[in-house]
């Protein structure tokens, strides 16, 4: 209970209740928090005070907002290592999560100028385009971009992509030798589309990973860009000496 007396500030005793019933699982991921109101009769406190709590538990990353839903636990931040021959739903597994996706959009389109450069083939050549939503246990987690060369990968769109891994369906069903990638990460802005995606309010940070996959021979395979959610994924590498 709040402690008027001792001069700790009362949205501060606030968040730190709530943040203990977070960090100790008495709220489990997801769950829906209290509205203001609620909150301001439980504790006898301003909306003021609520929201100055809320904000600060927001930038923690502990919680998150739905519009039109309400308020909700986060699911502890996923820590991933770079290993940019890795792919999402192998990623998710290593950590006991279930990963899956839901197709945004997926079509054979002619390389634009941007393709082009990207793949290292000539302008209008048929690209294999793929947007999916990428969800660890249901949940939303990041969008993701791929573009590839139909000629290398003719048959491709037969595979369920919304339950198998691109990468393993390139090596173990189109019998295609991965050898290296190029990632850089950057920070960006979510768009509103994005935050309507991602089940995020505005505004938002996203990092955007961006990944060019070589085969053996030096083709390109694979540019590929991932909109990570900032408050929910923490990407880093390693390096050994």
């Amino acid at each position: 209970m709040f402690d008027k007396v001792i001069g700790i500030p009362m949205h501060h005793q606030l968040k730190e209740i709530i943040k203990e019933q977070v960090l100790s699982g008495a709220l489990p991921p997801h769950t829906q928090l209290p509205s203001e109101r609620e909150l301001c009769e439980q504790y006898g406190i301003s909306r003021t005070t609520v929201r100055r709590a809320m904000a600060e538990l927001l930038n923690d990353g502990l919680i998150y907002t739905t519009v039109g839903k309400g308020t909700f636990v986060s699911t502890p931040p996923i820590k991933e290592e770079i290993q940019p021959l890795s792919g999402f739903t192998e990623d998710m597994a290593r950590r006991g999560i279930k990963a899956s996706s839901r197709i945004l959009g997926i079509s054979i389109e002619n390389a634009n100028d941007d393709q082009a450069k990207w793949l290292l083939i000539p302008r209008g050549a048929e690209v294999v385009a793929i947007s999916r939503l990428r969800l660890a246990d249901g949940f939303p987690i990041a969008i993701q971009y791929n573009w590839l060369p139909h000629h290398l990968c003719q048959g491709l769109l037969t595979y369920d992509l919304a339950e198998r891994s691109l990468y393993s369906i390139l090596r173990n069903d189109l019998q295609l030798k991965l050898s290296r990638a190029d990632t850089s990460i950057r920070a960006a802005l979510a768009t509103p589309q994005e935050c309507r995606l991602l089940s995020i309010t505005s505004p938002a940070a996203l990092l955007v990973s961006e990944q060019t996959t070589y085969l053996a021979n030096g083709t390109v395979i694979e540019y590929v860009r991932t909109y990570f959610r900032g408050d929910q994924y923490t990407l880093f590498t390693r390096f050994g000496y």
